[in-house]
C-alpha cells in the first residue's frame, strides 16, 4: 500500500503543480479554459492530495482514512473527468486521467481485499 500511496502521489503532485508553473502548457493540452483561477485552485488541492499521499506512503502510515482519500479522490475526479468528457465540455485528453485514475481505484481495491479483508 505504501508503494502505491506514493505512486498516485507522485502523479497526483505532479498534474497538480503543472498548471501553477505553465498554465500555457497545461492549456495546450487540455484545452483552453475560462476560469484560470479555478484551474489553480484545483491544482492546488489534488497537489495537496498528492503530497499528502507521499508523506503517508513514505512513513508507513497508510491508514484507513488515507486509502480513503486516495480512491475518494481518483474515483472523483475519474468520474468528473468522464461525464464531462463525453459530454464534450472539456477535452476528451481527460478520458486519459480517468483511464489512470480508474487504474488506481482498482488497485487500491485489490490491495485493501488482500490486506484488510
Amino acid at each position: 500500500m505504501e508503494t502505491l500511496a506514493i505512486l498516485q502521489g507522485a502523479y497526483f503532485l505532479t498534474t497538480g503543480i503543472w498548471p501553477l508553473f505553465s498554465i500555457r502548457t497545461f492549456l495546450m493540452v487540455t484545452g483552453p479554459k475560462i476560469d484560470l483561477w479555478l484551474v489553480k485552485t484545483v491544482g492546488v488541492t489534488i497537489a495537496a492530495i498528492g503530497a499528502t499521499l507521499i508523506l503517508a506512503g513514505a512513513r508507513g502510515e497508510v491508514s484507513p482514512a488515507i486509502v480513503l482519500l486516495a480512491v475518494g479522490s481518483a474515483g472523483g475526479l475519474g468520474a468528473v473527468d468522464v461525464i464531462y468528457a463525453t459530454r464534450k465540455v472539456i477535452s476528451p485528453v481527460y478520458l486519459l486521467d480517468a483511464v489512470v485514475e480508474a487504474v488506481l481505484v482498482i488497485w487500491w481495491g485489490v490491495l485493501v481485499m488482500q490486506r484488510w479483508l
